[in-house]
């Protein structure tokens, strides 16, 4: 085997390592999410607010939030018709690019405008720069990119659309998951402890 073959397995069984590190952490992440949401709409429209907003008057039930609806009352439907339902069931089945568009602006609005709670410690904003929903909604698209390229099987390890090795890409979405877990006041060492070698992995691929 020659020495570029071996090398390209071996960067092959890393970028696997790499994606599989940085699935766990993107899991963890879509997890504390959609608990910290599902904690504020609690408090706020009721213990079955998520099938709830999607009945009629409930606060998806407008012209321009009917995709959140449709979402909303097709999972309901197949968890009541087996039984099943309850609120915590609910909020399990939804996914991550659902829980991501609570923050676009007209599900936002028809939530409240309050839903920014769930980030307590990010940064005020700025002439420069507004930390408001529509900056947390792309932040977060960026963190489905990273999800849905990996659930795809794209590398991670390269230039994006380039065949050149690079880290770049993985360092600034993992990064960006430990910023927003520290905006939602979580202790992201504690959380992940055991569970976290991105950075290892990394030093690992840019040295071969």
């Amino acid at each position: 085997m020659s020495n570029n073959t071996r090398n390209a397995m071996t960067l092959y069984r890393k970028n696997l390592k790499l994606s599989q590190e940085l699935f766990t952490i993107v899991g963890c992440f879509e997890i504390t999410l959609r608990n910290g949401i599902n904690r504020h709409y609690l408090t706020i429209h009721g213990n079955d607010w998520l099938r709830d907003s999607a009945l009629p008057g409930g606060i998806f039930d407008r012209v321009n939030t009917q995709r959140t609806k449709s979402l909303i009352f097709n999972a309901y439907n197949k968890l009541n018709g087996l039984g099943h339902y309850t609120n915590d069931k609910l909020v399990t089945v939804m996914d991550f690019g659902f829980w991501r568009y609570l923050f676009a602006k007209p599900q936002f609005f028809a939530g409240g405008q309050n839903l920014l709670h769930v980030f307590p410690a990010k940064p005020t904003s700025t002439p420069a720069i507004q930390y408001n929903q529509t900056f947390i909604f792309n932040e977060l698209e960026k963190i489905n990119e990273l999800r849905n390229r990996i659930a795809h099987h794209e590398p991670v390890c390269f230039l994006p659309k380039q065949p050149v090795k690079d880290t770049t890409y993985a360092r600034q979405h993992y990064n960006l998951i430990l910023q927003l877990f520290q905006w939602m006041n979580v202790d992201e060492a504690k959380l992940l402890y055991g569970l976290d070698h991105i950075a290892t992995v990394c030093d690992e691929i840019d040295t071969l």
